[in-house]
């Protein structure tokens, strides 16, 4: 464990494109032919009102240290929209578009209802879909389907409230787990499987599960040299602390200031404590060589909020190193939190939660003034350059030196050329010694 190392890199944004899923499936057992990994088609997934992709790699040790490995664990969340995601791609309407007044479901109930008002009525069954509707395609068989002693593996867990009912195909087998309202399915080998959730009544819900910690980050202040940025964390325990790292990676031209860094923690009493960071470690970044490395390890205690604030100081780029959307901004990496194992309070192994990305202005010059520099320079250049060649080059004489030129017998000149062209074109050929005579 002591030759092992822990790298941290960055990426605040990518932009959305199917050739990000590509490489993504590659790295799957199945490679996205055969299992769940079947339903991630482009056009579904990134069609989607959010998702997004992980891929955490860690090595695995035994208790002495020996024989190693590397464990890999590929993520994807995706938050769908049930009525669009059934709309079939390229289909009828492929843009949403208002709907028709006789298909609006409207409480009559209303005083004011009438055919040219509505008020929405509340709709107590949700919608029914299967998996070809959400994603368009069903599960192909399953990947992996035994494990390292021959038992066949679950593909696939769903949560739903042990009253739901859920149509399956044939040939998978069903696990369900009342006091966790989760159903687990082996899917068939080779078959295709399809699961199907009918029209339902939607007020049983699942109980979602507290979280450990609550993190919203922004930024504050105002001004293209200096601002702030606010992180609240919050526990919602009424019982019980949490302590956990705080991780941040700033790039270069975003230097803080770290005497200005406070972590206020705001009792539910209004009471506030300035003692909720328990550790420092911080690393100073270098121009345009590496950015700032700033972790710490806070306690929050039992329903308190801790506000973590900083200033810093918005350094001034290159007209060269702007992207070419300088307006749009800089993307700031989340910050890592990394909540720190407690086995008395059921969480044995440690949990990591990112907060959401920052966009920072920076200082923008006006990208047409280099190319003003450029012409005016070319053009005094061009001038300076003409005059001085045509000093060095051209020839002065004066007036009285010029012989003086007989206009009549270059006028009688140009007027025997003429002749001999026109006689030419007319078909006559002169005489040669009148031709001589005229020339």
């Amino acid at each position: 464990m002591s030759k092992l190392h822990l790298l941290h890199g960055t990426l605040p944004r990518e932009v959305v494109c199917t050739e990000n899923l590509t490489p993504f499936l590659k790295l799957l057992p199945c490679k996205g032919k055969a299992g769940i990994s079947t339903l991630l088609d482009g056009h579904k997934m990134f069609d989607a009102s959010w998702q997004t992709m992980s891929v955490d790699v860690r090595p695995v040790c035994p208790k002495d240290g020996s024989n190693c490995i590397v464990e890999m664990e590929q993520t994807v969340n995706m938050v769908l929209d049930i009525e669009r995601s059934k709309r079939p791609y390229g289909s009828y309407n492929p843009i949403p578009r208002p709907i028709p007044s006789e298909e609006l479901i409207c409480d009559t109930s209303k005083p004011y209802s009438s055919s040219d008002a509505c008020y929405p009525l509340d709709i107590s069954t949700a919608q029914s879909w299967s998996l070809s509707d959400v994603f368009g395609r069903p599960i192909k068989g399953s990947c992996l389907a035994t494990d390292t002693s021959g038992k066949p593996t679950e593909s696939l867990c769903i949560k739903v409230p042990n009253n739901h009912g859920i149509d399956t195909s044939e040939g998978s087998i069903e696990r369900i787990d009342p006091s966790e309202n989760e159903r687990c399915y082996i899917l068939p080998s080779t078959e295709l499987f399809e699961m199907t959730l009918p029209q339902q009544d939607n007020r049983a819900v699942v109980s979602r599960p507290t979280p450990h910690l609550y993190a919203s980050r922004s930024f504050t202040g105002h001004g293209q040299e200096r601002g702030g940025v606010q992180t609240l964390l919050t526990n919602p325990s009424r019982d019980a602390s949490i302590s956990f790292i705080y991780f941040e990676t700033l790039p270069w031209f975003m230097k803080p200031y770290l005497h200005t860094l406070k972590a206020q923690s705001i009792t539910s009493l209004s009471r506030t404590q300035e003692d909720s960071i328990t550790s420092v470690y911080y690393r100073p970044a270098l121009d345009r060589e590496r950015g700032t490395q700033l972790e710490l390890q806070i306690t929050v205690p039992p329903a308190s909020t801790v506000r973590l604030t900083y200033d810093f100081e918005k350094a001034i780029l290159r007209y060269t190193e702007y992207p070419p959307d300088a307006n749009r901004g800089f993307d700031v990496a989340p910050a890592v939190i990394r909540i720190l194992p407690d086995p008395f309070r059921q969480r044995p192994e440690a949990e990591y939660l990112r907060t959401t990305s920052l966009l920072l202005s920076l200082p923008t010059p006006d990208f047409s003034m280099p190319y003003n520099v450029i012409i005016l320079t070319s053009t005094v250049m061009a001038l300076a350059f003409g005059s001085i060649y045509n000093l060095l080059v051209r020839r002065f004489v004066g007036a009285d030196e010029v012989e003086k030129y007989d206009f009549g017998k270059f006028k009688a000149k140009i007027g025997g050329r003429l002749a001999v062209l026109r006689g030419r074109l007319l078909g006559r050929d002169l005489h040669p010694d009148k031709e001589k005579k005229i020339q």
